[in-house]
């Protein structure tokens, strides 16, 4: 059985991302770090619709963590493998360059960049080696396309991230793995709570924030069949505020 693997599923758009994905048919392993409850729920909903999940604690920026969870959930699994991964991961330590600590800047880092070589690289190769090979996205942003100010961090480890997608799309056509990013704007998170939305909002043409649910639909098309010969794409999602 293929399994569909979404790193930081607990909350915001890992939560919606992880609905979504069920929605196909797809049993959803939700990656969380330490909220729980929070990752029960998701799973509860799932479960709720007639969807599969389980839960797969670690941490995305921690080798021994992920390399321990993903041999364990391998060994529990020997007939199935992950064949769908969604890099989605990530958090936010904002600052300007000059005041930022050095934790701020590595956690950011570490998190999305280190995260996505850590669970790709223990996941490849299962999916390069079955016939139906798989499917990656990785969640870049709006960040990692033009810069942010007060994001120097996180702009350079979503561009990172961009880069490193179109070089592993190139490296693995061949073996039917698609890999693409998904860029969103402003979107109606936990992560954005905190922003001047009005004042955001006068910015973007369709002034408003995205809905996750929209990023999650996208997510989604990447994933399917549908999109088997789309890869080293980054797909922006942000209402125009960015062409």
């Amino acid at each position: 059985m293929k399994y569909a693997l979404i790193t930081g599923g607990s909350r915001g758009l890992g939560k919606a991302i992880c609905v979504e994905v069920a929605s196909m048919g797809i049993p959803v392993v939700i990656n969380y770090q330490s909220n729980e409850t929070a990752a029960l729920e998701v799973k509860a909903i799932i479960e709720q619709n007639g969807g599969q999940a389980e839960l797969l604690k670690f941490d995305v920026s921690n080798q021994d963590s992920v390399e321990t969870s993903l041999d364990a959930w391998q060994d529990s699994h020997p007939d199935d493998y992950i064949a769908f991964l969604v890099n989605n991961a990530g958090i936010r330590r904002d600052n300007v360059l000059f005041m930022m600590p050095d934790a701020d800047w590595h956690s950011v880092i570490n998190t999305s960049l280190d995260g996505f070589f850590y669970v790709t690289r223990k996941l490849l190769p299962k999916m390069m080696q079955r016939k139906h090979g798989g499917h990656i996205v990785n969640m870049a942003s709006l960040s990692g396309l033009k810069g942010m100010q007060g994001q120097v961090n996180y702009s350079a480890a979503k561009a990172a991230l961009i880069g490193a997608t179109k070089a592993l799309a190139l490296e693995t056509a061949a073996r039917n793995v698609t890999v693409n990013a998904v860029a969103p704007g402003f979107i109606d998170t936990d992560m954005t709570k905190e922003l001047p939305q009005d004042e955001l909002k006068q910015m973007i043409p369709m002034k408003r924030f995205g809905k996750p649910e929209e990023v999650a639909a996208l997510v989604k098309f990447l994933l399917s069949d549908a999109a088997s010969y789309i890869t080293g794409e980054v797909i922006s999602i942000n209402g125009g505020l960015y062409t």
